[in-house]
Order: C-alpha cells, then sequence, then structure tokens
C-alpha cells in the first residue's frame, strides 16, 4: 500500500471515529501532496511524499518553538498533535550513530575530502536516509564528519 493509500485509509478511519481534528490535519496534507502534483504534472512515488511530510512536520517544529517561546500554549498543542499525526507515516527515525555509519560509508564511496564535497555527501545520504532522518541533523553530522 503506497503512503498516498494510506493517508486516504486513515482519513475513512478518522472520519468513522469521528476525530475531526484528525481528518482535518490529514486532508491539509493530501492537500500539499495533490498541489505538488498539479504543479509539477506528475504523480508522486513514496519517497516524495516521505519528502513532503518531513518539510510538513519541520514547519509545524519552527512553528511549535515560536508558540513556544511567544507563551501560545494552545497553538503549541495544535501544532504538537499535527506533528505527532503526521508523524505516524514516516518511518522509524535513525539514531546518530547509525546516521555517523551511513555518513561515513558515502564519504568513503565519494572519496570526499573536505567541505568543498559536502553537497555529494549530502545528497547521497540524503537518497538512502529519506524520512528516516531530519535533514538539519544529517548536514551537522556531515560537517562534523568533513572537518574531522
Amino acid at each position: 500500500m503506497t503512503l498516498k493509500n494510506s493517508l486516504t485509509e486513515a482519513v475513512k478511519t478518522a472520519m468513522k471515529a469521528r476525530e475531526m481534528d484528525i481528518v482535518k490535519i490529514l486532508r491539509n496534507v493530501q492537500a500539499v501532496i495533490k498541489k505538488v502534483e498539479i504543479d509539477n504534472q506528475t504523480e508522486l512515488d513514496d519517497k516524495a511524499v516521505l519528502e513532503l511530510l518531513q518539510k510538513q512536520i519541520k514547519q509545524r517544529q519552527e512553528s511549535l518553538e515560536i508558540y513556544q517561546a511567544n507563551g501560545r500554549e494552545d497553538l503549541a498543542a495544535k501544532e504538537q498533535l499535527e506533528i505527532e499525526v503526521i508523524g505516524q507515516f514516516l518511518p522509524a527515525q535513525l539514531d546518530e550513530s547509525a546516521l555517523t555509519a551511513i555518513i561515513a560509508a558515502a564519504i568513503s564511496e565519494l572519496n570526499a575530502e573536505g567541505m568543498k564535497d559536502m553537497s555529494k555527501v549530502m545528497n547521497l545520504v540524503k537518497e538512502q536516509t529519506v524520512g528516516q532522518a531530519d535533514p538539519s541533523v544529517i548536514s551537522g553530522l556531515v560537517k562534523k564528519a568533513l572537518t574531522a
């Protein structure tokens, strides 16, 4: 079952359970996917959908931090719920040691020698870890590995 089908099934399940907050969140995600498909005139595969889901979570995490910093706990709770609902569709996140191993393998495969090769390493690692790690975390670990 594709991720888009999983989202559709989750919407149906939430509707039957009358969980309208969850239905709204999932429909917003479906709308973003549909908009990208229409804009690009293509059907998104699971990899592209995972990237979109990850981007949606990142946007909500940024909003969550802003709301918490400004004492808006009501809005922060809403963002946290959205992060949790969307996060259900992402694969398990890799820990730092697994990411470090993947980065080391990518560096040796590409014979990367410094920061000038960072984009090559980042592209390869992001390709291998779609939806399994935050790109900003990957970036930090790649910088650390290339400068060491």
